[in-house]
């Protein structure tokens, strides 16, 4: 569900989180399956308010990213949340 009126900043980035990771693991094909979440997450983003985002820092720190999509697999959301809390716009 994409959080349209979040009532904290925390509701889209749970949302972004959980989406992100679970179209990782689902799209069938190994390449673009990144670039198509990041996608996805950037128009629930801009819906909820809160982007777009800027995933630089996730192409400098690949290997925070892997661990935050591993971390996911096992239901723990708190370091792919911390990589979308980076990735929102400057003053948020």
């Amino acid at each position: 569900m994409t959080p349209c009126r979040p009532k904290s900043l925390d509701e889209p980035l749970n949302a972004l989180g959980t989406i992100h990771v679970e179209l990782i693991l689902i799209h069938p094909f190994r390449e673009c399956n990144g670039r198509i979440a990041r996608l996805v997450c950037d128009v629930m983003a801009v819906q909820a308010e809160v982007g777009p985002l800027d995933y630089s820092t996730w192409d400098q720190n690949r290997e925070d990213y892997f661990v935050a999509i591993r971390a996911g697999v096992r239901l723990d959301l708190a370091p792919i949340k911390e990589l979308f809390r980076q990735a929102l716009p400057a003053g948020d």
